[in-house]
């Protein structure tokens, strides 16, 4: 079964709406844990829309258990990540506009770059995660830059309007897990799981973690962070 990561950017996003102190990103990664998360992620953006420098820093000091840190591959916050020293590197694209990420790294076309940028990390002892397309073509590159880890964005199976169109989405992850396997990468998943979606993709052999925040965040507003956190765990156990 898959482990939990919970992803603590929209508690930064709603302090940032006001510009103040509250709601604090670094509490909800401690009641996170405490409810069963077994990794935080956050995203350092370059815009810093939500998750700031100093989070980071106190993160780095105060999480007990994994903490994965989502960045893009400019050279601002590689220096940032390589000083930190997260857990775990995931590599995203990134664009100014974009509400949220929107599809997975190209890798095959930013090769070198990505490359360069895998080395310097895990020579610090930062695992490395590419966060690609359930593609095969993306998965070969990936291994071809020494990647231990890739995370297969999920998005496109999230949002698929019918069950067919689903399935279909839900087969390409499948597929692109078992071969990923085979090549002798692990393989983490997310983007766009929610409690109605979640249990397909955490019944698919071979994925170490699944990777949520919005819908947890989101639900959390009703329910309590706590009782958000571990409604999402026993989803993803069962």
């Amino acid at each position: 079964m898959p482990k939990l990561g919970v992803n603590i950017d929209h508690v930064a996003t709603l302090r940032q709406a006001r510009r103040t102190i509250f709601p604090d990103p670094i509490k909800a990664a401690s009641m996170c844990e405490r409810a069963g998360a077994d990794s935080i992620v956050c995203h350092l953006r370059q815009d810093r829309r939500h998750i700031r420098d100093k989070d980071i820093y106190i993160l780095r000091k105060t999480i007990k258990t994994k903490f994965n840190l989502e960045m893009s591959a400019i050279e601002e916050i590689v220096k940032i990540a390589l000083k930190v020293r997260p857990d775990e590197a995931t590599l995203v694209p990134e664009r100014r506009k974009e509400l949220t990420t929107e599809g997975g790294l190209d890798v095959i076309k930013y090769k070198k770059k990505v490359a360069k940028v895998v080395e310097r990390l895990l020579k610090r002892a930062i695992y490395v995660s590419l966060f690609i397309d359930p593609n095969k073509r993306q998965i070969e590159a990936s291994k071809d830059v020494g990647v231990p880890f890739i995370e297969i964005h999920t998005g496109s199976y999230a949002d698929a309007k019918d069950i067919n169109k689903r399935k279909a989405q839900l087969n390409k992850i499948k597929e692109a897990v078992r071969y990923a396997k085979c090549l002798g990468i692990k393989v983490n998943a997310g983007h766009g799981l929610n409690y109605d979606n979640v249990k397909d993709i955490a019944k698919i052999p071979g994925i170490e973690n699944l990777n949520i925040g919005f819908s947890i965040i989101s639900r959390a507003v009703f329910v309590g962070l706590d009782n958000a956190v571990s409604e999402m765990k026993r989803l993803i156990i069962k």
